[in-house]
């Protein structure tokens, strides 16, 4: 029997219980990135929790066709509907063809996801351009349901006449002030009404355009969507993820194209997932000062334990980005692996208090900070055998994903310099002279190295 899982709605705005649309496989749809340029440490929040998610379902006896997209095509800066495709931007700003731009970026992200022990194989990726049709197949389906209109610069989905535009942003439509949302289009006959097709430019050739039944053009950005999810999980399927940051536009927007083409409910879960906030706001590629994952790993920080600080913080909360809470989360992180390290040669079984206890808490809303905070509760808990704390950590790492059974001991190149004071302060340890080698341990740590006693001796690491 499979355990009762509460998830978060954000169209209900209300935690319920989950019910799949088919008894054992779950079908999950998460935004993926526009590659024009390397994805911020907040995107990647994103990901991993759409990972943590995954690996839940998994962890509950469920299969997962978990879908992650390409956006390589008709993302237009500012996310409404008018300025320039982010990719043409992007080809511009370096110098090179849009079609590289995508491809470079994409296999970053890539990159970024595999460090961060984000299997790309348990996910298929679908590329916007290589879905062009199924998209103006959708279109043309709204057209003959008389859902869109043609202006000067594209094919347009009238809004009026989806009654429920307004559910999952709770958009107060009449209220709302033209130009407030998204650019201000005066052809438009709704302030709400969005692209479902662009056309390219009078007397210029995009780098990336398409026949199609309207002239020649792109796709909007809201319709690759639809369709890259519907071809792979079906018209109605069960999980979609996303920043909050999509809830007014883009997702109202996939709903809204969704429903009419195919008139049943498009998805039964969207779960959304809050800012990381830098220390100006909200943390966006338009600053060009952004954080990458990479910009992490060069303080010497893992992407694991970037990870394990995102699992610190529940998915619907924001998070206050700081290198000193980092810092403080990277030292713990490190403390568990030094333990897993250390009694890795265990053998014991799984303590069903505790695993109850964690079951309760990642079911509940996908409740990682107090799953994590649980692994320090039994790991201080006498109570239990270490091989059996050791068995129990290692299962919940099946859905945490902190790449705890795979450590392997840091081979560490130690200098003449540093080897001269480990051997003098074992010489002071043996002679009891306590202070000397608190004395040699500072000394060391100098030198961008730390020292721990063990049974075995003295282990070196780099700080």
């Amino acid at each position: 029997m499979k355990p009762i899982i509460t998830l978060y709605n954000t169209l209900s705005r209300k935690e319920e219980t989950f019910n799949s649309i088919k008894e054992d496989i779950i079908g999950i749809y998460s935004c993926g990135p526009t590659v024009y340029h390397y994805a911020h440490i907040g995107n990647l929040r994103a990901y991993v929790f759409a990972d943590i998610l995954r690996r839940s379902f998994l962890y509950a006896g469920y299969t997962v066709k978990h879908i992650i997209n390409i956006t390589d095509v008709g993302h237009l800066v500012g996310d409404g509907d008018e300025g320039e495709d982010k990719l043409e931007a992007g080809a511009k700003r370096e110098g090179k063809t849009a079609w590289e731009i995508a491809k470079f970026y994409e296999e970053a992200f890539m990159e970024d996801l595999k460090l961060l022990n984000i299997p790309t194989e348990a996910y298929i990726f679908p590329r916007a351009t290589e879905n062009i049709q199924e998209q103006i197949d959708i279109i043309s389906t709204l057209e003959k349901q008389g859902y869109t209109y043609k202006i000067t610069d594209g094919v347009y989905f009238d809004t009026s006449l989806f009654s429920h535009y307004a559910d999952l942003a709770k958009l107060d439509v009449k209220g709302l002030q033209s130009g407030a949302r998204v650019e201000e289009n005066k052809e438009k006959k709704n302030i709400t009404d969005f692209a479902l097709w662009k056309f390219s430019p009078l007397n210029e050739t995009r780098q990336m355009e398409w026949q199609s039944p309207w002239g020649k053009g792109f796709p909007g950005w809201h319709i690759e969507c639809s369709a890259m999810s519907m071809k792979s999980l079906g018209n109605h399927f069960d999980i979609h993820t996303g920043g909050i940051d999509h809830i007014p536009v883009h997702h109202t927007n996939e709903i809204a194209q969704s429903e009419c083409a195919t008139g049943v409910k498009y998805v039964n879960y969207w779960m959304h997932v809050n800012f990381l906030n830098d220390q100006s706001g909200k943390m966006s590629k338009s600053k060009e000062d952004f954080l990458r994952l990479k910009t992490i790993i060069d303080e010497n920080i893992s992407a694991l334990a970037y990870r394990y600080y995102l699992l610190t913080t529940h998915y619907r909360a924001e998070i206050a980005f700081s290198f000193t809470s980092l810092k403080g989360a990277t030292s713990a992180y490190e403390k568990l692996c030094s333990w897993v390290l250390e009694n890795r040669a265990l053998s014991g079984n799984i303590s069903e208090e505790y695993k109850k206890e964690f079951d309760d808490y990642i079911f509940n809303d996908v409740g990682t900070p107090q799953a994590v905070a649980l692994i320090w509760k039994l790991l201080k808990d006498e109570a239990v055998m270490p091989a059996d704390k050791y068995k129990t950590i290692l299962s919940w790492d099946e859905v945490l994903g902190l790449g705890l059974k795979d450590l392997v001991k840091e081979v560490v190149n130690i200098p003449r310099e540093v080897q001269s004071l480990l051997d003098e302060r074992l010489h002071a340890k043996e002679s009891k002279d306590w202070a000397k080698s608190d004395e040699l341990r500072t000394k060391i740590e100098a030198l961008g190295f730390s020292v721990k006693d063990t049974k075995d001796g003295q282990e070196v690491s780099h700080s």
